[in-house]
């Protein structure tokens, strides 16, 4: 990809890639006999979803307008789980969902019945008391998590209305980490497994990344399903679908220089368009660029807000830097983009997808009025 040719800032995902995950995906759903989704919470470019629904139908949501979105642009209802619903949304996320997962026993108490007379799918989200998630801004089962029943505080019967189980702990997780998470379930909420129809294992599943034992992935589930062979089965990962499939183009502004620091100033920023990095905190990959090397051009990379920590570092190229230079950020398409601020008024980066024809296709340009018809 000539990234000189593309505009910049812009997020491009890649179609060629995008399939390739899609594929894979699709085949362990067929190899496992568990249901698939796609978790907008990671991943929502619309305009790619007619080529995301060639391999799946269906997806997850987190609010009603991802529900919405849903509806809209992915032409079927959500499995739609939410920390909390509020009163004056829950008949249009209804309206939107097959599924519904309450966080608590008071939420479902409160809107069960709702549920019921709309003819969706009524499941609870437990809490394993279990993760491998280190970061404590990931980990939904660190203790006073407000994620989540314990099963000490379940009925010895679970409601009526209630058919399915949903439990997330992971986060771009290995096989080995889904065969612990399966086998804490099955340990704690034993009881529980009879009473139910189906069960949701989140997300967290990065059977896309290399290296992923995708086949140690299969016999999980199949010996799960062997084991509850009543229980229909289904994940919902989001990084997974988008992995690598595509790079934010951004270019050099300035260079600027304190205490023997150089910092490339770009024309995007780490609070504004790359939050995980701040957060995680993670060090993306740039293309031509490695970690620092002694002896050779080295700088830290520093985002256009005004936010004084927007910045993050170092890397080595084999040239100097010049204003005007392409710096593109390799696997920028998951979480990154669904995350993103407006912050300080910076430009937004532009939306593309670089089809399989090589065709470029450039969805959307951000200017003043996006940035306006946020306030008021």
């Amino acid at each position: 990809m000539d990234y000189t040719k593309i505009p910049s800032p812009c997020y491009v995902m890649d179609e060629r890639l995008l399939r390739a995950n899609l594929s894979l995906i699709k085949s362990v759903a067929e190899q496992s006999g568990a249901e698939i989704i796609m978790a907008f919470k990671a991943f929502a470019l619309w305009k790619s979803f007619p080529i995301v629904r060639e391999y799946i139908p269906n997806t997850t949501a987190s609010s009603l307008a991802e529900a919405r979105l849903a509806f809209e642009e992915m032409g079927s209802k959500a499995h739609t789980y939410a920390p909390v619903y509020a009163p004056t949304e829950i008949d249009e996320i209804l309206r939107y969902s097959s599924h519904i997962t309450f966080n608590s026993l008071t939420q479902l108490q409160r809107f069960a019945d709702k549920a019921k007379v709309a003819d969706v799918k009524v499941g609870l989200r437990i809490n394993p008391e279990f993760s491998v998630v280190e970061t404590d801004l990931y980990n939904p089962c660190v203790p006073g998590s407000r994620l989540g029943i314990l099963c000490a505080d379940l009925p010895e019967r679970l409601p009526d209305t209630v058919s399915g189980l949903h439990v997330h702990c992971l986060c771009e997780s290995s096989a080995a980490d889904t065969e612990h998470l399966i086998q804490a379930v099955e340990t704690k909420f034993a009881r529980y497994l009879n009473q139910i129809e189906w069960i949701n294992f989140g997300g967290g599943h990065l059977m896309t990344r290399e290296g992923y034992e995708v086949p140690r992935l299969v016999r999980a589930i199949q010996g799960f399903k062997a084991r509850h062979p009543h229980l229909h089965v289904i994940l919902e990962p989001g990084s997974a679908f988008a992995w690598r499939t595509g790079v934010l183009v951004s270019t050099v502004q300035d260079i600027v220089e304190n205490s023997g620091v150089r910092t490339a100033m770009l024309d995007v920023s780490f609070a504004c368009h790359m939050p995980d990095c701040l957060e995680m905190p993670y060090k993306p990959s740039i293309v031509g660029a490695t970690d620092e090397v002694d002896g050779k051009p080295t700088y830290r990379m520093g985002g256009n807000s005004c936010l004084s920590g927007d910045f993050y570092g170092s890397w080595s190229f084999d040239k100097e830097l010049q204003v005007g230079d392409r710096i593109v950020f390799e696997d920028m398409i998951h979480y990154t983009m669904v995350k993103t601020t407006m912050f300080n008024g910076v430009t937004h980066p532009s939306i593309a997808i670089m089809h399989s024809d090589g065709s470029f296709e450039l969805c959307r340009k951000f200017g003043y009025a996006d940035y306006k018809m946020r306030l008021s």
